[in-house]
This record gives structure tokens, sequence and C-alpha cells, in this order.
């Protein structure tokens, strides 16, 4: 997404570059199940290769969003900074320059490609003429552009897709007048809408495995932000283990949780969750050695491959590909 918007208290990490999407704390506690995931972290067992990735148009801003089993990656390059637009693309083994495919929406001023699935089919938002982010499907090679109905009509207004399966379900989330999210799914073969309760002012759902489970994060009315998870009718937010604002971002078919945390120092960390529901939940911290303290993790396949971004000293936005 766009580099980190300060929101109130809050480190957001979408929305296209002045069109930034804004989370506004608000009233209502999450009504969500006791998570096992309050278990205290383990120490991490896996360790990770690092490789920085990015789309040499524009070396200095690239974000790297989504992996599929063929590990292929979805992202983006430009900061949304004049002279510097949001311009999709895919990346394709073995990730050379050359294996940079543009992908945009026809006829977008900005294009943010966040999420693929297993078949490459593709889901993100893009920007009008007029600063309005509208959600996309690219299916089959076809774009589909997608405006929950209870979007209002306003200017600026802000619809995103962030996550796909394989099924064709895509979910996001709206903002309304006051500048709150809502999430929802959307199926791209019959347009239908559907709304995701989660309690709190404002939440996003941001990825969507083949099993149909959802996560995203919310924000309470003390701006209190929490991960969630929804299997089925089961509905489960987490803590990282004596952190806050934790942020769930991605998620594999073996429910293993991708996204974001501040420790009690207040310094952001990339984490990898497993078994979210329990038994034996298990957390692991995740930085990009070269962006400790910035690193964000969004992707997450079925081979444990993650991909996200972190902030270098030079401070460019980077991309990267972690392999166990």
């Amino acid at each position: 997404m766009d580099e980190q918007i300060t929101s109130g208290k809050r480190r957001l990490r979408r929305g296209i570059g002045a069109l930034a999407v804004t989370l506004a704390a608000g009233g209502g506690a999450l009504a969500l199940a006791p998570a096992a995931a309050h278990a205290a972290a383990h120490p991490a067992a896996t360790s990770y290769t690092f490789t920085t990735l990015n789309d040499q148009a524009d070396p200095t801003f690239n974000q790297l969003l989504g992996i599929n089993s063929k590990n292929v990656i979805a992202g983006y390059f430009g900061s949304g900074a004049t002279g510097h637009p949001n311009k999709g693309y895919l990346l394709k083994p073995p990730y050379g320059q050359a294996n940079y495919v543009n992908e945009n929406f026809p006829g977008a001023q900005q294009t943010q490609v966040i999420a693929l699935n297993n078949l490459g089919d593709t889901a993100g938002f893009w920007a009008n003429a007029a600063g309005a982010n509208h959600g996309f499907v690219e299916w089959n090679g076809s774009y589909t552009s997608y405006t929950d109905p209870n979007t209002p009509k306003i200017a600026g207004a802000v619809n995103q897709l962030l996550g796909i399966n394989n099924n064709g379900v895509a979910v996001g989330f709206y903002n309304d007048k006051h500048g709150d999210s809502h999430p929802y799914k959307v199926n791209q073969a019959t347009g239908t809408f559907t709304a995701l309760h989660v309690n709190g002012q404002s939440a996003q759902a941001t990825g969507i495995n083949n099993n149909g489970d959802i996560v995203g994060f919310a924000t309470t009315a003390a701006g209190d932000t929490s991960g969630w998870l929804l299997n089925g009718t089961q509905l489960t937010a987490f803590q990282y283990p004596g952190g806050s604002d934790t942020q769930a971002f991605g998620i594999n078919s073996s429910n293993q949780i991708v996204g974001t945390y501040l420790d009690a120092q207040g310094v952001q960390h990339g984490f990898v969750l497993t078994d979210p529901t329990g038994p034996k939940t298990h957390w692991a911290t995740v930085d990009d050695p070269n962006g400790v303290g910035s690193t964000f993790i969004n992707g997450i396949n079925t081979a444990g491959d993650l991909v996200g971004f972190y902030t270098d000293a030079a401070g460019n936005t980077d991309g990267f590909l972690a392999k166990p």
C-alpha cells in the first residue's frame, strides 16, 4: 500500500497517495470470542532467507502484497506523490527486472494490485480522476470494478478489495461518510455483496483463503487495534502477546496469519501466527534485517513464503520476499 500514514495513533498500510484510507477510532468494543492467540509467544522456530525485490521503474517505492502457490507476487511501485503514481504489477519467478508485468485497471489514474489467487486472478483497487477508490477483480483476463452499494456518494469515496480466493470471493471494505471502515465480501461471479459484522467503529477485511476463512483488523472506542479471524461463524480476536496495534493482512489455507504489531517500546514488527484458534497457538516475530522497526508482512502462501515491504536507511520503501 502507500507509505506509512498516520491516522491518530494508528499506522496504516493502505491507500493511494493523498487518497489514503483513514480509519477513525470510534465507539463499540469488538464482539469477538476470546482467542487462544493471547497465549504466550514462543521463540520463532523458523528462519528465513530475505531477498529485496524492487521494480526499477521506481526503485524508491515498492510494496509486495500477495504471493500465490506458484510463487507469483502481486504489488505496485510509486508512492502516489506527484510524478510517482501507484502502478500495479505481477512479479514472476525468477524475479528479474524482465519478470515484472504491469497490471493496471483500464483508464485508472492509479492502481494497487493487492492480492492474487492460485489461478492467477487478482484483486485490488484503483483511483479515478475525481479521486474515488474502487475495488476491482481481474478474472480470466477480464477486469470488473466493484463498489459496495452502502458507500456514500461523496468526493473521494473509498472502496478497496484486499484479498481473493480461488472461488472468486473477494474481501475488502468501504468508508462511510465519517471515514469509518466497514468490511465486506463480494462474489465476483454474481456481484453479491455481504456485510461482515465485526463490532467496532472501524474494521477492514484484508485477506481470505480457499476455505473461506477471512482475516482483518478493527479498532475500539479507546483506539485499540486488534486482528480478527472469521472461521465459519466463529470470530476470534487476537493481539500479539505483550504488543499492541496488531493488524492482520494475510492468511493461507493452513490458517497461518501474517501482519504487523507494535512492541512495548512502540517499535513495529512483522509477525506470523500459526494455529490462531489453538490448542497451541504459536507467534513469531519476523523482521527484514534491512528494515527492523519498519517491516510489514502482507502475504503468505501455502509453502509459508512471505512478502511485504520495509523502509531502508535511505528512506526508500522496498519490497521483500522471505523464504523459510
